[in-house]
């Protein structure tokens, strides 16, 4: 890659147009249990206009479409295949709209019985609305007035209600509940055992792989040839019906040829998916598995090295060759596709900028000379399918397909992939953003979601992988909620345990705790800290303020409105807890207003409740679910990205996706500038901060133990960065830091520099939690320091992982700095109600209170 590329890496920005969907109802906060209000009867109608079937009692997709040109009210129907089979009728849309654009429903759709298409022009829906209960007279006054008759639990009608799903044969009712449906697939599961260890062929793969990656690539190999039903799939007398939805079909379903590998971060993902890639293309070129063991003898005299990337060709193609004639043809029958076959061969890696030198350093380290062709798709790129389609492996980000995915020209959307594999897949959590519909819809014969966090803050993270895999139903957003997420947002137990199961069907999972590779310990610990009399001060002011607003909020049921002052409260109390000089002087005056009037009003105010805002790293856009890129306030006290919320206002009801409020562009204000950050721009000492003084206690006493031991400082606070660096020099520290503002090949200058063991190198690596928790290699350290706790305990997991993984021959210590009796330590529960669900996702069935994080976590946030 050039230079400029390198550069310009670590900038790439998701082109993400998520409004239009954003305003569903999907995104509402699950702050209070959702209740069935009833059902109404519809009508589909359109449905000769449309492809998608329906063909007896089946569950559908309900999708608004509030950019349809005909009808801003337009609901979609699609049945479980994703094909859409008509409209919701438009007297009945234009009742049930307002209300989903409201979130203050959420709608799941069921034809009670289709007898052939004797009607062409409509089909039946009983569509089953549910609410929190604090909106159920809102609602039904709404459908009454609509004209629509709402069935509740109290009409006769009831017993009509089709929610829960049953099975037709031939005639004859057979009933069987949803979760009857997952035990049968749970028992086919465990009856099938474990896959076969498998070794890579070693003229390919030169590295020796630990037994759990032979296992893990026995597993991905018997993923990728199954010719098995989809899971809930059955054939029945030549018709092959989906269990969950009925949904039936003459045409056989496809094999789910993939799944998400979920293996703990640092344990050698990448090797095992190189050599299943290697595995299959020395099984594609005519190898049997019963001669493997007798080819997989290395060959004398191979070279252990492996050429550098290189540019080839003005349009930027780079590729990893052999560097001699004699390597070529010594490879060349594994570059050739047999003589007429058509079937794709090129595999898609699509990862994050910052992991693409995670790649190479494992292609050039465990892959032998010339065995793979890999093109580079990033920067200046050809615009020819066939050219891509010469390489065994494509590598790209999720910025460039994000870019790419609107294009008919962009060669990655025009070739069908022998596998796509989605590293950190984590990464499309939001499954509104582009980047996430750009993945979903590449085309490929296999898919594969790889992360070790498949789970970072509920389960709707999992969603967007299954729509990136096809796993019908739940690749539609509708069922997915009615079968998994409203089960586990009202804490039946049910729900996790369908959960459960659907994971042990299509992913794998194995966690360092197992001692899988003899991996040096890793030890946690809590370094609880009394804040000084000043510190405990201001905080416990800030605290008793902060309680009376949240409170006030609460009561008036105003919360959502109130998203960003709510957001810019937290973040102050953490701010204290770690260091009085990220917060200025006149704490109080930060508090934003009640009335949001107010900050339209007021621009001191405004400004001084965007430097709230701006300090903290882990703050994101509500639309993009991103750290928000040029900062912009609205007259209604909410923050976006400017472009997301310029995107908003020019629908054709302009409106703040938060609270519905009336938005222009008059009434947006731009964040003021970032103020330049130095070591000395604080004028504080360490001395006003007791975590700084625990933290210079513990590595002194580290360094008097050993003075070579390498230690990593994390924060999420990026000013904290600058200001821990005059204290830690006066105390006789060599420091380096490493954090969002620096382009991709400083990056990697700043970890070259301080995995060196020279002794005048950096003992302490300053680092950015979000910078530092995915994609590089930090094994030269053995000590961790978190100056505070982040809300999501996966990325503390991955920045922690980024220590303790294959290559560590130390013994880890993580010390997690924590503010006695304050919002940390409320923090901390709250990340073990994360894992604790994370856990159970991969655990055994049968466990009980499943309840998702919901208004009871803010009581314990605020202390209330």
């Amino acid at each position: 890659m050039s230079e400029n590329e390198l550069q310009s890496s670590n900038q790439e920005q998701e082109q993400e147009d998520p409004v239009e969907e954003f305003m569903s109802l999907d995104n509402w906060p699950s702050s209070s249990e959702i209740l069935m209000v009833g059902f109404v009867i519809v009508n589909v109608v359109g449905i000769r206009h449309y492809d998608g079937i329906i063909r007896g009692r089946e569950m559908v997709g309900l999708v608004r479409d509030e950019l349809n040109p005909y009808d801003p009210n337009a609901i979609k129907v699609l049945n479980t295949r994703s094909k859409q089979v008509g409209y919701i009728e438009r007297s009945a849309a234009s009742v049930l709209s307002p209300l989903l654009d409201d979130r203050a429903i959420i709608i799941e759709g069921i034809v009670p019985r289709v007898s052939g298409r004797d009607n062409i022009f409509k089909i039946p829906c009983q569509i089953h609305i549910f609410s929190r209960l604090e909106d159920f007279e809102r609602v039904k006054v709404a459908i009454a007035r609509g004209g629509l008759q709402l069935i509740s639990e109290s009409s006769a009608s009831f017993t009509l209600s089709e929610a829960v799903v049953i099975k037709v044969t031939r005639g004859v009712v057979e009933e069987r509940s949803v979760d009857e449906i997952f035990k049968m697939l749970d028992l086919k599961v465990c009856n099938e055992g474990a896959a076969k260890p498998l070794d890579p062929p070693k003229n390919m793969i030169k590295s020796e792989l630990f037994s759990h990656q032979k296992e893990g690539l026995g597993w991905l190999v018997s993923r990728e040839n199954s010719c098995d039903l989809p899971p809930f799939w059955e054939a029945k007398d030549g018709v092959y019906v989906n269990e969950l939805t009925n949904y039936q079909s003459v045409i056989k379903p496809e094999p789910m040829r993939g799944g998400i590998f979920a293996d703990d971060m640092g344990l050698g993902k990448t090797l095992t998916l190189l050599s299943l890639i290697a595995y299959d293309k020395w099984a594609y070129a005519g190898h049997s598995c019963s001669n493997v063991d007798a080819e997989n003898k290395e060959e004398p005299g191979e070279e252990n090295f492996f050429p550098l990337f290189r540019k080839v060709s003005k349009r930027g193609r780079s590729s990893i060759k052999a560097e001699t004639s004699k390597k070529k043809q010594k490879t060349e029958d594994f570059n050739t596709k047999p003589s007429g076959s058509m079937e794709p061969r090129t595999t898609l890696i699509v990862c994050p900028p910052s992991v693409f030198s995670a790649w190479i350093t494992q292609l050039e380290e465990h892959t032998r000379v010339g065995c793979f062709k890999v093109y580079i798709y990033y920067g200046e790129r050809t615009n020819d399918p066939e050219e891509l389609q010469k390489y065994d492996i494509v590598l790209t980000t999720y910025s460039t397909l994000a870019i790419e995915q609107s294009s008919q020209e962009s060669p990655i959307n025009k070739i069908e992939w022998r596998r796509v594999i989605l590293d950190e897949a984590h990464v499309i959590k939001n499954v509104n953003s582009q980047q996430s519909r750009a993945v979903i819809n590449l085309k490929a014969k296999r898919r594969w979601a790889v992360t070790g966090t498949p789970i970072e803050n509920s389960s709707l993270d999992l969603f967007s992988l299954m729509a990136f895999l096809k796993f019908e139903p739940f690749s539609v957003k509708s069922l997915w909620n009615s079968l998994i997420q409203r089960p586990l947002a009202q804490g039946d137990e049910k729900g996790i345990s369908r959960l459960q199961v659907l994971m042990a069907t299509l992913s794998l999972r194995r966690t360092k705790e197992k001692g899988l590779v003899g991996l040096p310990s890793k030890t946690i610990e809590t370094c609880f800290v009394n804040l000084r009399e000043e510190e405990r001060e201001i905080y416990d002011q800030m605290e008793g303020e902060a309680q009376r607003i949240v409170k006030r909020y609460i009561s008036a049921e105003s919360l959502v409105v109130n998203y960003s002052t709510v957001l810019s409260i937290l973040v102050r109390l953490r701010q204290i807890c770690t260091h009085l000089a990220l917060c200025p002087s006149d704490v109080k005056a930060l508090l934003p207003p009640c009335k949001i009037e107010d900050v339209k009003n007021n621009p001191t105010l405004l400004e001084k409740l965007l430097s709230v805002l701006q300090d903290g790293e882990d703050f994101d856009c509500p639309i993009c679910i991103s750290p928000p890129t040029d900062v912009v306030i609205t007259s209604c006290a909410h923050i976006f990205c400017r472009s997301c919320i310029l995107k908003t206002i020019k629908r054709t009801k302009p409106c703040c996706p938060m609270c519905r409020h009336p938005l222009s562009e008059s009434d947006l204000f731009r964040s003021p500038p970032q103020p330049s950050q130095t070591s000395s721009s604080s004028g504080a000492s360490s001395n006003s901060s007791s975590k700084v003084a625990a933290l210079l206690k513990l590595l002194s006493e580290s360094r008097e133990a050993s003075p070579a031991t390498k230690s990593i400082i994390f924060s999420q606070f990026r000013k904290m960065l600058f200001l821990l660096e005059e204290p830690l020099k006066e105390a006789g520290f060599k420091t380096i830091r490493l954090d969002g503002s620096l382009n991709a090949r400083k990056r990697a200058e700043v970890i070259r520099e301080f995995g060196d063991l020279a002794s005048n190198g950096p003992t302490i690596l300053l680092a950015s939690l979000r910078a530092s928790s995915a994609g590089i290699n930090l094994t030269a350290a053995s000590r961790v320091y978190l100056m505070e706790p982040w809300w999501n305990p996966a990325v503390e997991e991955q920045a922690m992982d980024r220590v303790h993984r294959i290559g560590q021959t130390e013994d880890v210590k993580i010390v997690r700095l924590i503010a006695s009796n304050t919002i940390e330590e409320r923090i901390l529960q709250l990340q073990e109600n994360k894992k604790l669900l994370a856990r159970k996702a991969f655990g055994k069935r049968g466990s009980k209170d499943q309840r998702e994080i919901n208004m009871d976590d803010l009581h314990r946030l605020m202390n209330l």
